[in-house]
């Protein structure tokens, strides 16, 4: 569970909230089905327009990210890789095709099945950070469609007003009901701007950072069994790997092995 996020959330929406109340309004005022009815459908559809299928159906699945993340323990992941560069050191690097079956994350895995399989360095670089790639440019649309939503959002709310101030002037010979009227058709605004501020935009860049942390450990994980591929000392794996940690990550300072 992601706290900033929730939080936040909450903070955003509360504050809006209790400023109104204390303007005197009611959240009755800004509770139109109608109007979040026009703002969404008219924002999900134009993102759709604007996405292939394939990448919308993928931004909604990984909306919940922006609240619920399974971290990844980065400092296991350098104990993991750092163990089979002392059995590769003492055993040979075959010797780590039996611990295959205890690697959890695909990308890992993959890296080291090249390895074991006797996949020159360069090679192996080379296939991973395709991989990398691709699936990096992948991932960068996720947020591109939130940012979409984002900047059509705001155009869609006033479309919304708009539509509601046309039904307003149709009733001119009673003012009471002008005035209410244009008061409920502002809300499509406030929907509007409001969906694009504090929830599509603020995604769009949760979304982007979740990503490049991946990436980062990834990289991370490439760079350790090219390492251990050339030989490199597993207290040097180490060290080398611990630069890939923020500084949230690290749980303490390097500790001497013997």
């Amino acid at each position: 569970m992601d706290f900033a996020s929730i939080g936040g959330a909450l903070l955003a929406v509360l504050g809006i909230l209790g400023g109104l109340i204390l303007e005197g309004g009611s959240i009755a005022q800004v509770t139109q089905p109608t109007a979040m009815m026009i703002v969404l459908g008219g924002t999900m559809g134009a993102v759709m327009l604007q996405f292939p299928l394939s990448i919308f159906f993928a931004a909604l699945k990984q909306f919940m990210r922006v609240f619920f993340f399974r971290s990844r323990k980065n400092e296991a992941v350098i104990e993991q890789i750092v163990a089979f560069a002392v059995q590769a050191r003492r055993s040979g690097i075959v010797s780590l095709d039996d611990e295959l079956n205890t690697v959890e994350d695909p990308f890992l895995k993959q890296a080291l099945m090249l390895a074991i399989d006797g996949t020159e360095p360069s090679s192996v670089r080379q296939i991973m950070q395709l991989e990398l790639d691709n699936k990096a440019e992948f991932e960068e649309r996720i947020p591109q469609v939130f940012e979409s939503a984002g900047g059509f959002a705001p155009t869609v709310g006033i479309i919304g007003a708009v539509i509601g101030l046309i039904q307003v002037m149709q009733h001119l010979d009673n003012i009471a009901e002008v005035g209410r009227g244009i008061a409920i058709a502002f809300v499509a605004t406030i929907y509007g701007v409001g969906l694009a501020n504090l929830v599509f935009l603020p995604a769009a860049g949760k979304l982007r950072i979740r990503h490049q942390q991946e990436q980062l450990i990834k990289v991370m994980m490439l760079e350790g069994v090219i390492s251990i591929l050339e030989g490199m000392n597993p207290r040097m794996i180490e060290i080398k790997l611990r630069t890939f940690l923020s500084e949230g990550d690290i749980e303490g300072p390097v500790e001497e092995q013997e």
